[in-house]
Parts: structure tokens; sequence; C-alpha cells
């Protein structure tokens, strides 16, 4: 456990050596200055955690050694002690950066308390600026794999608007990181330090919504028991990142657009206006242009949000990064998931980029951490992969819709037994591994090849 360093700094000699004696016996490092020059000298020889010291000293006061540690290194707490008359002083000392004030004569039991109080506070303030710093360095453009033209521009794009407070809009399809994008440009904007608050339109309903966005006062609604704030003024000073943003309802729209327009807002059930700086990144996978046409999106509203507007390319459009991400979600899933797992095999390679992901690099990444949690060796094989994946992957590509006889339920029985019988085929029949392949319980297996009447003799 760290050993604290604390200076004591008072010009009446019993005064500090009384104090200096006692912090010594509660282990701390201690150090003694009777003035204004011997306290600055020790400051910029030794690594001090905190100063405790008098206000009034002959010659330069402790209010001037406050000014003058906060120049030196901020991060160095100051305590002020002083006379009970003096208080609005030691006031004004914390406006400048002083964590708090004792009065003298000093209560020994409070000293300990507000520097042990000190010290919490003080770790607790290191702690969130390394997580800060490990949230911002996590999500740099440099972190996002890519090594596609098309992703390049995209984020190229991205990294220019993240110093403005213009609105962004980023496009593509479900699964391609927009997210992932809109954090990357929070943490490289000059709000990186205050919240980014994340939205998802499409999981709030619309009677929901606009008191989730704008908050609302008590008994605004059934059920609101207490006035309680929306997203928009938790994000002051920061982003507020509105995903699938072609679900917000026309009602909401307005409100937004009239908070972008100004910067205004109000709480549902209140006459009041708010005002809170806010920069906007919304999100979506729908044709926007299209909902405008069709009369379900305002045109307004869309160019408020489209400032600078960022596609992101399917992965079926940027295949070279596929094996850059593979590489990177086999590292992931193998730490996770304790396994060792050097690579992939190229038969599995193969099928993975002639596969076209509907689900995008969300897919990929299921699909990966799926083959990690069940490859038996130090290779992700063909096996590995859905037996779908396998499937489409050869030539014999899966059969249309129209090929499999009878009503919806009946399309849909076939196409199973015929997937359970080329899974059993491509296993020699073995059924633990078929299962595997299927994504299915060996019981499951066998009471489906029970269902179909499958048996080996079927091959």
């Amino acid at each position: 456990m760290k050993q604290f360093s604390i200076l004591v700094v008072d010009d009446e000699k019993i005064q500090r050596e009384s104090l200096a004696g006692f912090l010594a016996k509660k282990r701390y490092q201690v150090y003694k200055a009777g003035n204004f020059d011997a306290a600055l000298q020790i400051i910029k020889q030794n690594a001090i955690d905190l100063v405790l010291t008098d206000v009034k000293m002959s010659g330069k006061s402790g209010y001037d050694l406050l000014k003058a540690v906060k120049e030196i290194n901020p991060s160095i707490t100051v305590i002020i002690m002083t006379a009970y008359g003096n208080i609005e002083e030691a006031v004004a000392a914390m406006k400048d950066g002083a964590y708090d004030y004792l009065t003298k004569p000093l209560e020994l039991d409070e000293v300990e308390l507000l520097i042990n109080r000190a010290f919490q506070f003080k770790q607790l303030t290191e702690e969130n600026a390394e997580l800060r710093q490990k949230l911002s360095d996590k999500h740099r453009f440099t972190n996002i794999i890519s090594a596609s033209p098309l992703m390049e521009e995209a984020l190229n794009m991205a990294a220019r608007s993240a110093k403005s407070r213009a609105s962004v809009l980023i496009e593509g399809e479900s699964g391609t990181g927009k997210e992932l994008i809109a954090r990357a440009i929070h943490f490289a904007s000059p709000r990186k330090d205050k919240p980014l608050v994340v939205i998802n339109c499409a999981a709030i309903s619309e009677s929901l919504l606009e008191s989730e966005l704008f908050g609302h006062e008590k008994g605004a609604f059934t059920g609101a028991i207490q006035a309680r704030a929306g997203r928009v003024e938790e994000a002051d000073g920061g982003t507020l990142f509105l995903d699938e943003v072609g679900d917000i309802p026309l009602s909401v729209q307005v409100k937004l657009l009239r908070f972008l327009q100004f910067g205004e807002f109000q709480r549902v059930g209140s006459n009041q206006s708010r005002k809170v700086d806010v920069r906007l990144i919304s999100a979506t996978n729908r044709d926007l242009l299209k909902m405008i046409q069709e009369g379900a999106f305002r045109e307004d509203f869309y160019y408020r949000l489209n400032v600078i507007n960022i596609k992101v390319p399917p992965l079926r459009k940027r295949k070279e990064d596929i094996p850059m991400l593979i590489d990177h979600f086999i590292k992931k899933y193998a730490a996770e998931n304790g396994k060792e797992i050097k690579g992939i095999s190229r038969e599995a390679m193969d099928l993975l980029m002639k596969y076209d992901y509907p689900g995008n690099v969300r897919e990929l990444e299921n699909l990966i951490e799926r083959a990690v949690v069940l490859s038996r060796s130090e290779i992700i094989e063909a096996d590995d992969l859905p037996i779908q994946m396998r499937v489409v992957g050869k030539k014999e590509q899966a059969p249309p819709v129209e090929y499999y006889p009878g009503d919806f339920r009946q399309k849909v029985e076939a196409f199973e037994k015929d997937l359970i019988l080329k899974a059993l085929e491509e296993a020699d029949f073995n059924q633990s591994q078929a299962a595997r392949a299927l994504g299915l319980s060996e019981r499951n297996l066998r009471y489906k090849m029970a269902k179909y009447g499958i048996e080996r003799a079927e091959r």
C-alpha cells in the first residue's frame, strides 16, 4: 500500500512539531517547513501528496503557497489551517483550489478524518482519470480495425469532424460499427472528459421516448412519482448519441428539431425552458431520404442531423478487413475463454472470406467467438463454423425455397431435415460432431433425427 507524504507548513515551531509528530505516528511520511520559501523548496525536491499549511505566516502567506503549489503540480492536495475568525478567507481559498480548511486550535481527530477523506478523494480522482484515459485510448480511431479504402474514407471524415461542434449523421447497415465510430468521435473531441450519453431510439416506446430524452416533472403522467432529468441534461457539456434515429416518431422529431436550433428544451409537464450545451451524433440503418418522401421523417430535422455525413460500408464491401478482424477476435475470445488458439485453417478462412455477412462485423465476431469456444485444437477448422456457412460456401449452393414442397411449415421442416442430413454426412454420422456444427445439443439432435426418421441407412 502506498505511503502518502504530507508537508506541514507553520511558522510556529510548537504547532508544526506537534502536528508533524501526530501524523508520523499515523504512518505518513512527514516533511516540515516554517515558511513559504522552505515549503516551496521541499515541494520541488520531493513527491508531496498533501500540503497542510497555516494561512498567517511571516513573509508570504498560505494563500501564496496554495497558488504556487497549484502552478507546480495541480494534483497536490492543499488543506488550509486558519483561525476561527478567518473562515471566509479559507472558503475563498477553496475556490482557488484548496481541498478544505481546518480551524485553529486544531482537533487532532478532525485533522485525521479530513486527511483520510482527502486521500480517498485523491485516489478516486486518479482512478477516474486513469479510467478515462483507458477509455479514450480504447476508442481511438487507430483502434478501429480496417485496411479498406472505403472504411478509411469514413474514418478520415469522422476524425476531421471530431474537433467541431457540428451534428454528425452516421449511416450504415446494422452491425457495421456505427456506435464504435460515434464513440471515437466523442473521445477525439474537446468534450472527451464530459459525458457520452447513448440512447437507442428503437428500444424505447413512442410514449416514453420524449420523457427519456427531455426528462419529466413530478405528476407529468401516470407513474411520474418524482421529477427526473432526461438524457439531454445528462449529456450537458458532452455528446448525445442517438442510435436508430430513423425510429424517432414525428412528434418527438419536432421537439428535437427545436432543441437543435436553439439548444433549449422543456421537460414533460413543465413550461420552463432549460438550456444545455450538447453535441449531437446520430446513426441509422434506414434510408432517411426515402422516409422523407413517404412522410415518415421530417426533412428539416434530417438536414439538422446531417451537417456531416459518414457512410460506413458493409463488411461484404470491405472484405480486405476480414483477416484482420478474424485475428483480432480470435485473440480476444481465446483470452476470455482461457484457450490457446494460434490461428485458422485455410479452408475455414476461405469460407469466411466467401461469406457475405448480412449481420456485418457483429455477425463475424459472433462466428469467431463460437468457433473459439467449440474448437478442440489450436487451429480453428471449417468444422468449427456453422453448417449453413459450409453449405453455402460449397459449389452446390443451398437450394432455393421453391425446391422444398408444401406450405410454410412443410418447407421449414424439409429444410431443417436437409441441414441435419448434410451435417451428419459431413461428420460421418458422428452425432456429437454434427450437433456441434449445427449449434444443437446432442439430445436435441437425436430428437430431431427421430422426428424426421433419419437413420444411417439414409446416407
